[in-house]
C-alpha cells in the first residue's frame, strides 16, 4: 500500500532538519503553494514516513523465548507458590510447565552430545540395550515372573530377615576389603609407574654426565683427541660401570655415541708418542691391524640385553658378545668382524649392509685365538656366529648368508632363512 504525499502538506513544512535513519533531510518549501515537489523530495519523505509508522507498530514488550531462565524460574515459583498455599491445581500446573519447559531445553542438547560423542553404530547398540531391557521386562510378565517374586514375598518369613542382614553386612564388608585392595593396588601401580619414569631421567643424567665425562677425559683443550693409556684405562672403566647399570636403551645410547665419536674405532698411533694421526680428509686414520682404540669394550656386552635397540652403524667388531639378546635389532650397517656372537639371538634383527667379515667369503672365516686377522684375505676377521639363533633374520645378503652357513654350524645353519642347501659346514659340527 502506497501512501501520496499531499503536496500543500509539503509546502506547508517548516524550513528545519527532519531525523530519518540517522540522517538529515533539509526540506525547503517551493516558492509556488500549488507546486508539485520534485521526484528526490518525495521518496525521502516517504522514507520519513515508513520509517514512523514502524516505530509505531513496535510493541511495547521485548519478544520472550519459552526457554528463557525467567520463564522457567516463574514456573518453579508458580509450584512453590502451589505447594505452600496447598493449592493443588496451581502447584500441579508449574510443575508440569517446568518440566516441559525444561525438557524442552535439555532434549536438545542430550541429543547433540549423542550425535558428538557416539557414533551411529554405538547409538545403535544404546538403542539396542534399552529395547532389550525392555523386551525381558515384558516377557518376565507374561511367564509369570512377577507372579511368582509377588508370592515368594508373601510367604517370606521376616523373623529370618535378621540372619539376612548379618550376611548382607558380611558381603559388604567383603567389598569393602576387596575395594581396599583394589585403591591399594591403583596406587601401587601410580608409583611404579611414577618409579620407573623418575629411574628414566637419572638414567638419562647419568648418561649425559657420562657423555661430557668421556669427552673431558679424551680431549685436550684444543679439541683434538690425547689419550694416554691411564686415560684410556679409566674410559674403559667408566663405560663398564655404566654399561652395567642402564637398560637397554641406555645401552644402545652410549654404543651408538661411542661408535659415532670414533671411540671404538682402532686409530692409527704415532710410534713414539702414542697419539692418533690424522688421515688428510678432516677425520682420524684408521689402522685394523695395529691401531688402538679409546675404548675397548673387550667383555662388556657378555651376555647384555639388547633387545629392539637401534644399533645403526655402530663399531662392534672384535666385541665379545656371548650369549647376547640382539632379538629385533636394527643391526643396518653394523660392524660385526671378529665379534663373538656365540650362542646369541638375533631373531627377527636386521642385517641389511652389516659386515661380518672383511676380504672375499670364499676365504673369510672367524676370528682365532691364536691366528692374526689378515684384512686383505679375510681370513680370521669373521664374525664368531656358531651356535646362534637367525631365525627371522631380515635383508641377509647371499655373501652373509653363505658365510653364516659355511662357519655357523648345525645348530645356526637350521635357523638360516632360505636354508643352506649347497653350502658346505666349514665349521664341521
Amino acid at each position: 500500500m502506497s501512501i501520496k504525499p499531499d503536496p500543500n502538506e509539503i509546502s506547508n513544512l517548516p524550513n528545519t532538519l527532519a531525523q530519518s535513519n540517522g540522517k538529515d533531510i533539509r526540506i525547503i518549501p517551493s516558492p509556488d503553494p500549488n507546486a508539485v515537489p520534485s521526484e528526490p523530495l518525495r521518496a525521502e519523505y516517504l522514507s520519513h514516513l515508513s520509517y514512523q509508522n514502524q516505530t509505531r507498530r513496535k510493541p511495547f514488550l521485548p519478544e520472550i523465548q519459552p526457554t528463557s531462565p525467567l520463564i522457567l524460574i516463574t514456573s518453579v515459583g508458580v509450584m512453590i507458590i502451589g505447594l505452600v498455599f496447598h493449592w493443588t491445581w496451581v502447584g500441579f500446573s508449574g510443575a508440569l510447565v517446568a518440566l516441559l519447559l525444561a525438557l524442552q531445553i535439555i532434549i536438545p542438547g542430550f541429543v547433540d552430545w549423542l550425535s558428538r560423542y557416539l557414533t551411529p553404530r554405538e547409538r545403535r547398540g544404546v538403542l539396542a540395550t534399552i529395547v532389550l531391557i525392555a523386551s525381558l521386562a515384558g516377557l518376565a510378565h507374561y511367564f509369570g515372573v512377577y507372579n511368582r517374586i509377588t508370592l515368594w514375598l508373601n510367604s517370606f518369613k521376616y523373623d529370618e530377615f535378621g540372619s539376612w542382614a548379618e550376611w548382607v553386612g558380611a558381603l559388604g564388608q567383603i567389598m569393602i576389603a576387596v575395594l581396599a585392595v583394589y585403591v591399594a593396588w591403583a596406587q601401587y601401580v601410580i608409583s611404579k609407574d611414577l618409579t620407573i619414569q623418575q629411574n628414566r631421567i637419572t638414567q638419562q643424567q647419568t648418561i649425559d654426565a657420562y657423555f661430557q665425562g668421556i669427552s673431558d677425559l679424551a680431549l685436550d683443550e684444543e679439541g683434538f683427541l690425547e689419550d694416554w693409556p691411564q686415560e684410556r684405562a679409566i674410559a674403559d672403566g667408566r663405560t663398564a660401570s655404566i654399561l652395567s647399570n642402564v637398560d637397554p636403551s641406555g645401552k644402545a645410547q652410549i654404543l651408538r655415541f661411542l661408535s659415532q665419536s670414533k671411540m671404538l674405532t682402532p686409530l692409527k698411533r704415532d710410534r713414539f708418542l702414542g697419539r692418533p694421526i690424522l688421515d688428510g680428509e678432516g677425520g682420524y686414520a684408521e689402522d685394523r691391524f695395529e691401531g688402538t682404540r679409546v675404548v675397548n669394550l673387550g667383555v662388556m656386552l657378555a651376555g647384555a640385553d639388547l633387545d629392539g635397540q637401534d644399533l645403526r652403524w655402530t663399531e662392534l667388531s672384535e666385541a665379545n658378545m656371548v650369549r647376547a639378546n640382539l632379538n629385533q635389532c636394527d643391526l643396518v650397517k653394523a660392524n660385526l668382524a671378529r665379534t663373538i656372537l656365540y650362542e646369541a639371538s638375533l631373531r627377527g634383527a636386521d642385517l641389511k649392509g652389516a659386515r661380518l667379515f672383511y676380504g672375499s667369503v670364499q676365504t673369510a672365516s672367524p676370528r682365532s685365538r691364536i691366528h692374526p686377522p689378515n684384512y686383505e684375505t679375510g681370513a680370521y676377521t669373521g664374525v664368531v656366529i656358531e651356535n646362534a639363533d637367525l631365525t627371522d633374520v631380515r635383508n641377509l645378503s647371499t655373501e652373509q648368508q653363505y658365510y653364516c652357513c659355511a662357519w655357523g654350524g648345525e645348530k645356526t645353519r637350521a635357523t638360516i632363512p632360505g636354508g643352506c642347501d649347497g653350502i658346505p659346514n666349514q665349521l664341521g659340527r
